[in-house]
């Protein structure tokens, strides 16, 4: 199979009837990396409405990761690596948090209140974690089992955006790589990277493991002995369809040659 299918449909019943919270691309790939895009959509299900957002507000920041599947889309195609990315917002829960911290569904992202997500009561909290996080990451479980059976898995890879001002304060990185105890990947791409001197690469910012961000990698690459490692790019960056080309340009040989040291 080399295009996207749907996982864990009829197990775990999607926010929306025939819709599916996961989607796997290139599921036959040969690398050893598996990439995740957790943030990869702004799409709200219909039972959702828009949470009380205007539009411009469901194409910012705070309802998806800009460019990033886009990334994660042509990494796959270089490296002939699996990824699998969601299909809903992280405003409807994010899916890169532990499901019981308060802020796996937000209630006010950055200077935004998300009024759908105000008071909402433990009966809705618990849908939205069975119907999206546990839908999502029991779907990456058994991906990476077998993978990992088959011998076929050594390192996962997150791929995100973050933009470039938050909270009034300019961020000057151009890439973010984040990592915990397991600091190889993040090391070797590091290097790889610092040979563009133009570059400012930011190890473990604009976030680290201690913001909490590192939950799907602790979860799916840490829990397994597998190398970790998680992605930031500044969104001015990977806007375009020419920009996310770019950047998985560049981070295709990199990622090849870190996972070659594993």
């Amino acid at each position: 199979m080399t295009h996207a299918s749907r996982i864990a449909a009829d197990e775990n019943p999607p926010a929306r009837a025939g819709e599916p919270v996961a989607l796997v691309e290139n599921p036959q790939g040969r690398s050893p990396i598996l990439l995740i895009c957790e943030h990869a959509s702004n799409h709200l299900p219909a039972r959702y409405g828009t949470l009380g957002l205007g539009p411009a507000e469901l194409e910012s920041h705070i309802a998806w990761d800009p460019g990033a599947l886009g990334v994660a889309k042509e990494l796959s195609r270089l490296l002939d690596a699996p990824l699998i990315h969601a299909t809903v917002s992280r405003l409807v829960l994010d899916l890169n948090r532990e499901p019981s911290a308060p802020d796996s569904i937000w209630t006010l992202s950055e200077r935004t209140v998300i009024p759908g997500n105000v008071d909402i009561d433990g009966i809705e909290r618990e849908t939205r974690i069975r119907e999206v996080y546990e839908a999502f990451h029991d779907a990456v479980d058994a991906f990476a089992d077998a993978r990992k059976a088959a011998g076929q898995l050594s390192a996962v890879v997150s791929i995100h955006s973050f933009t470039p001002v938050y909270r009034d304060v300019p961020r000057p990185w151009h890439i973010g790589l984040i990592y915990n105890r397991d600091e190889r990947f993040a090391r070797s791409v590091e290097a790889g990277l610092k040979t563009d001197p133009a570059l400012i690469v930011g190890m473990n910012e604009p976030y680290s493991p201690a913001d909490r961000v590192f939950h799907t990698l602790e979860r799916h690459a840490e829990g397994r002995g597998l190398a970790p490692l998680m992605i930031e790019i500044r969104n001015d960056l990977i806007r375009t369809q020419d920009g996310q080309a770019s950047w998985a340009n560049r981070l295709a040989p990199l990622l090849r040659e870190g996972a070659r040291t594993l």
